[in-house]
């Protein structure tokens, strides 16, 4: 639990002397059209006071300069707030205005460059973007969005680093002016020219009531919550009123609002965590334009700059660390902070689901660090403990190996459905006729037999083999899909480890692929049969498809299986060398190749069953040769003194 803090800024001294002050200790009026003096400095007073105090000329005159944005209303909200001279309020407004204006210049830029870069300091130094603003509006913008040299709003403000007492409100008002005459300079540029300004579509958060694995908050938590943030050392106090504002935000169904608060709050009590266990107090505050900020990619990471270990994942525990990854950093996840703070997502149309998922652990952080000694965390221990028992127990959705434990399950299941394909009455003469007497489904028995044999010490919770033959060999494969919960250690995973799993996600996608070949041509070819529907030729590849189904279902379910004790077995390929890493990569790779080229195969377009039998034949010589040099090296190895 933390300490106390004494913390009652996070800006460093020349950060806010930068923010708080320049620019501030000017006299006088200056004409709205000066930004500049011949001193250069910005005349803050001249640019806020002509927009401030006229409110109704400014809806009236100023509203259509915001169409560009394609966000006109969040805009104009923005100078609702400015006249609330809520702190809380007008911090929330720069931080939408600020992503929101990213995002329109990177549709501006669009017009004619091909690729919008991806930070906003590169966009702002792009000759592409200056050649339609021109250089003075791009160095005025550079001012207040660019580099750490610059007052740069944008990182302060969504890095958890500003109070809702440092950014004094005419940055805001300054902000809505350029934005505003931004869009008077782009209706010239357009006239002019007959570009289209085209808008990018927004990010889609792809199923998010599948992301809800936490329960809804409880209205006693949510009641309590006011006191609880109070109350925790994970809140800072200069920045409680940014949490209370989410609170709020979350009961009124303003989620987007709620997700972008926190979300600064979450990466500054972080921080604080990170500089007390790592014992580095002065990367609390902002740093100076020649170093870093601390933000949630070195908080949340394995080693420090200096190379020693990080402690904040031994003191937030592996749950909590999966969860931030999840939603936070891994590539496939929905990366919430990346795409609120670069203007991506949609704010109303922001899933409910998300944002309760990240006010649960919210509340969580805080619930921890009350002082367990306080009457009041032993009165909502029956509230919160609930709540804490959840994020304890939560597993990663988005980790490449995760994403690949489901993309097996799927795999076992969609050849589950094989057992209950259909097929014509009579059939079975015709079959057996294809090759002889012999039965299909023992054509690679021994084969296969053999591989799992090989493979019997690295199958966990399969400690009878033949357990395991009668599984891949009959029709209860569904206890496969058993294996593919245990629990494998995600976080910080050696490249090797990326690499590996990255193969078997492709050769699981193809297997996947494969199974949903067979499914629609064996259903759609029995339904053309019994409707005497099929030409002489296709019976006769239908007959054969049905043959090699046979051969084809313990094979594949074998290939499941390898792909499993692979997952299962992955941190151990850190045991090998570079050169039998490389040899194992191959062989990885040659499965992928047969797995792909089964795909093609058994598509409805090639449906190509007899050479399906022979890759299949030659894959598994190839399979046993890997795996039998491996036992003989293993077992050398052993033996050596």
């Amino acid at each position: 639990m933390l300490e106390p803090s004494t913390v009652s800024t996070c800006l460093s001294p020349a950060v806010h002397y930068m923010i708080c002050k320049v620019g501030f200790e000017l006299q006088g009026s200056y004409d709205i059209r000066r930004i500049l003096t011949i001193d250069n400095e910005v005349c803050w007073e001249a640019l806020s006071e002509n927009m401030c105090y006229k409110a109704t000329e400014f809806e009236e005159q100023f509203g259509w300069c915001f169409h560009w944005t394609e966000n006109t209303e969040l805009f104009l909200r923005a100078f609702k707030a400015l006249k609330s001279l809520s702190g809380v309020n007008i911090s929330l407004s720069m931080m939408k205005v600020t992503s929101c204006l990213e995002r329109s210049l990177g549709d501006v830029y669009l017009m004619v460059g091909k690729e919008c870069p991806f930070l906003l300091r590169d966009l702002l130094a792009s000759t592409e973007l200056a050649a339609i603003l021109s250089k003075p509006v791009m160095d005025v913008l550079k001012v207040f969005l660019g580099s750490p040299e610059s007052l740069n709003l944008r990182n302060i403000l969504w890095h958890g680093f500003a109070s809702p007492d440092d950014i004094p409100a005419k940055y805001c008002s300054t902000l809505l002016l350029l934005t505003a005459g931004l869009g008077q300079l782009l209706k010239t540029y357009l006239s002019l020219t007959h570009l289209p300004l085209e808008h990018r579509p927004y990010f889609l958060l792809n199923s998010p009531k599948d992301m809800q694995v936490f329960p809804s908050i409880s209205d006693k938590a949510l009641f309590a919550a006011e006191l609880l943030i109070v109350k925790s050392k994970f809140a800072l106090p200069h920045m409680t009123s940014f949490w209370i504002e989410a609170i709020a935000a979350f009961q009124q169904g303003r989620y987007a609002d709620c997700v972008i608060l926190l979300l600064p709050q979450l990466e500054c009590s972080l921080r604080l965590v990170f500089t007390v266990v790592n014992k580095c107090p002065n990367r609390m505050l902002t740093a100076e334009s020649a170093v870093l900020y601390t933000t949630f990619d070195e908080i949340l990471t394995e080693q420090l700059d200096s190379g020693s270990e990080n402690q904040v994942p031994y003191t937030l525990g592996e749950p909590a660390m999966e969860f931030l990854l999840d939603f936070l950093n891994h590539q496939e996840g929905p990366r919430i902070r990346d795409h609120l703070s670069h203007g991506e997502i949609q704010l109303n149309e922001f899933p409910k689901e998300i944002a309760n998922q990240l006010m649960f652990f919210s509340l969580v952080m805080l619930y921890k660090n009350v002082e367990h000694e306080d009457v009041f965390f032993k009165e909502m221990a029956d509230v919160f403990n609930p709540l804490i028992n959840a994020v304890e127990s939560y597993k990663s959705m988005f980790h490449p190996i995760a994403l690949l434990q489901k993309q097996v399950i799927e795999c076992c299941d969609s050849l589950q459905e094989w057992t209950h394909l259909p097929s014509p009455p009579d059939h079975s003469e015709q079959v057996r006729k294809v090759e002889g007497s012999a039965d299909p489904g023992m054509l690679f028995t021994h084969e296969t037999l053999y591989i799992i044999s090989l493979h019997k010490h690295q199958i966990k919770d399969f400690t009878d083999v033949e357990d395991l033959d009668y599984c891949i060999l009959t029709d209860k494969f569904t206890t496969m899909t058993n294996l593919c919960n245990k629990h494998i250690k995600k976080l910080f995973c050696h490249r090797w480890v990326v690499e590996v799993v990255g193969i078997l996600r492709k050769v699981s996608t193809q297997l996947y692929l494969i199974s949903r070949n067979v499914i629609f041509i064996s259903e759609l070819r029995y339904e053309q049969w019994m409707q005497k529907a099929l030409r002489s030729r296709q019976r006769q590849n239908y007959i054969r498809m049905l043959y090699s189904i046979k051969i084809l279902t313990p094979i594949l379910r074998l290939f499941v299986m390898l792909v499993i004790v692979n997952m299962q077995n992955i941190h151990t390929i850190l045991e090998k060398n570079l050169v039998d890493y490389q040899k194992y990569i191959k062989y990885l790779k040659s499965i992928l190749q047969y797995a792909e080229n089964m795909s093609s195969y058994t598509s409805f377009e090639k449906n190509r069953w007899d050479e399906t039998i022979e890759l299949t034949r030659r894959i598994l010589l190839k399979i046993t040769t890997f795996n039998d040099k491996h036992e003989l090296s293993q077992a050398i190895k052993d033996n050596q003194p």
